[in-house]
């Protein structure tokens, strides 16, 4: 296994030989930040909390906490290297830096494999929803739609990505405001034939923590998953026109509104609502707007999960697709993936090098995500439960390795370019060691816990064999040298 590169600040790998992305430059700020914003909002906010509440009560609102706490602290390790080095593979790209070439390797495959595994969950749960408005369209022919759509749009410009991220991401935003104004005007009594609601459902069914500590425990490990995806607003960063302000600016703003939507809506749902009333599986936000006589509250929110829903699959689609041509770039995928629009590949000083689109590499994530949709179509409860099992965990192990690449880059950076530091993780180091300790007391909760310990154990499986693949190919490298 290759040691680290000695400096930290020169052109990353993954960039052009004069330390450019050879991608095009083709999102704005607005485009970030409303990815950054939008990224996480999806199905599991608006659905998957019901799981949440109904394990940890009113307290799901410390779990939120203490998941969102976590998933802030991450972003920012990120953001602070990313704004330093921006780079299309990011956290793979850092990895690599301040590990070796395993690492890189390792985090930046299991990545893409998780996201061609969850992109097929959502183009699936997408089709489900459209095919309950349209039912003459099979659920299979919607996949392949919206397959279709999110490919062309992609392929095209990385300004579509961004577009269509845009307005995702802002009707997402506008529709948990709205929740938040409607949800408020109604705890204080404001709206017509309801009184102001107090303290009694906080309070009340058992107290705040009815599950006691441990409810709050496992209400973390409900929704500490729920905070994944953020990770794309910094790959996404490296094609815009100033890499390092614009993923400053976009981590800046991203994860305090997003902390604030996600205990916000956790606090209004059960100040409003019993906890006990909630069900797995149903969204809480159409509870609470079926209780406020919001007509048409089901179709409201399924509408909302829809475009959650389609917004994640392009997040996906996107972030796949850079991270497998950043392996390309650095010899870790084919390099024939390394083939961007507008010319010759990137490496070879061709008309193309100075940007475009990787269209071989977003036809290689489409084409495995779409056997990941027909697995989930055929077989759900077999050979893609297994698939999806194997990624259940794989983002613990990225965000573990982004706070084990900071702890190693940080020292580099201040001593080598100290200029670069525009983005600072808080209280460094402790924060990020706190960080690991959580991550690692968020593992030993999924091996304690009978429903998550397959998803730690096939993750562990997968991360293992990309490790062994990863060791094997080093020691071939050593004995090539030789």
């Amino acid at each position: 296994m290759h040691d680290a590169p000695t400096h930290a600040v020169e052109s990353s790998p993954g960039t052009a030989a004069d330390g450019t992305e050879p991608l095009a430059a083709g999102l704005k700020q607005r485009h970030l930040t409303m990815l950054g914003l939008g990224g996480v909002i999806g199905a599991g906010l608006f659905v998957g909390s019901g799981a949440g509440i109904a394990v940890a009560g009113p307290g799901i609102v410390l779990s939120y906490l203490i998941a969102g706490a976590l998933a802030m602290l991450v972003m920012r390790m990120l953001g602070e290297m990313s704004a330093a080095m921006p780079a299309s593979g990011a956290f793979s790209v850092h990895a690599e830096r301040a590990l070796g070439r395993w690492a890189g390797f390792s985090v930046g495959w299991l990545y893409w494999f998780l996201l061609v595994v969850v992109l097929a969950v959502e183009a699936t749960g997408a089709a489900q929803i459209a095919n309950g408005w349209v039912p003459a369209v099979p659920q299979w022919g919607w996949v392949l739609i919206f397959m279709i759509v999110f490919t062309v749009a992609n392929l095209a410009a990385v300004k579509n990505f961004g577009e269509f991220e845009f307005w995702f991401a802002t009707l997402k935003v506008t529709a948990i405001v709205l929740f938040l104004a409607l949800s408020l005007l109604a705890v204080f009594g404001v709206l017509p034939d309801t009184e102001p609601v107090g303290l009694a459902n906080l309070t009340g069914h058992g107290g705040f923590l009815p599950h006691g500590w441990s409810g709050v425990v496992s209400g973390v490990l409900a929704v500490v998953f729920a905070f994944g995806g953020l990770e794309v607003v910094t790959i996404a960063a490296a094609e815009s026109d100033d890499p390092a302000r614009a993923v400053g600016r976009a981590v800046r703003s991203a994860v305090w509104r997003i902390l604030f939507f996600y205990v916000g809506s956790m606090l209004v749902i059960v100040t409003l609502l019993p906890w006990s009333s909630m069900q797995p599986g149903k969204s809480p936000y159409v509870a609470v707007l079926d209780s406020l006589g919001v007509p048409g509250a089901g179709q409201i929110m399924n509408i909302v999960v829809f475009v959650a829903l389609l917004s994640a699959l392009n997040a996906n689609l996107y972030g796949s697709s850079r991270m497998i041509f950043s392996l390309a770039e650095r010899g870790e995928a084919p390099r024939a993936l390394l083939k961007v629009s507008g010319g010759a590949s990137p490496r070879s000083g061709g008309a193309g090098s100075a940007g475009g689109v990787p269209r071989r590499a977003v036809l290689a994530s489409v084409a495995f995500g779409f056997v990941s949709v027909l697995l989930n179509l055929k077989w759900p409860d077999s050979v893609f439960l297994y698939m999806l099992n194997a990624v259940g965990a794989v983002l613990l192990f990225v965000w573990g390795l982004i706070a084990v690449s900071q702890l190693r880059l940080r020292p580099r950076i201040a001593r080598e370019a100290p200029e670069k530091l525009t983005l600072r993780m808080w209280g460094f180091p402790y924060l990020t060691w706190a960080s690991l300790v959580a991550m690692g007391g968020v593992l030993i909760l999924m091996l304690t816990d009978d429903a998550a310990r397959p998803q730690l154990l096939w993750s562990a499986g997968a991360t293992g064999l990309v490790l062994l693949v990863a060791g094997v190919r080093a020691l071939r490298e050593r004995r090539g040298r030789r």
